[in-house]
């Protein structure tokens, strides 16, 4: 399994595999993307934890419907998350994190 953090109220667009873009003709389904139980808050951001399948390479995430970006993200608009992390990398920034939390 790989792992990101999103930021609350930001969505999943594209997402890629060894091929390219995930197929799901090619596959007969969807990736397996799960939003776990668990978020840290960054910089006054809630950050919640993804789970993806090892599968998937990459993820383009985006700002939900009606997200108030500030003027610095509305120029980016989406972003492409490259670099997926492992599960030690999870839990070491979780154990670093000042304020981790669980919801049920």
């Amino acid at each position: 399994m790989k792992y990101f953090f999103l930021s609350d109220g930001w969505i999943i667009g594209r997402v890629w595999e060894l091929g390219g873009l995930w197929n799901e003709s090619g596959w007969r389904r969807k990736p397996h993307i799960q939003q776990m139980h668990l978020c840290i808050w960054e910089n006054g951001e809630q950050l919640w934890l993804y789970r993806v399948e090892d599968a998937v390479l990459m993820v383009e995430v985006k700002p939900g419907e009606g997200i108030q970006v500030e003027a610095a993200a509305k120029n980016i608009g989406q972003v492409v998350l490259k670099r997926l992390m492992t599960a030690d990398q999870v839990l070491d920034r979780l154990c670093s994190s000042a304020k981790p939390l669980h919801t049920p």
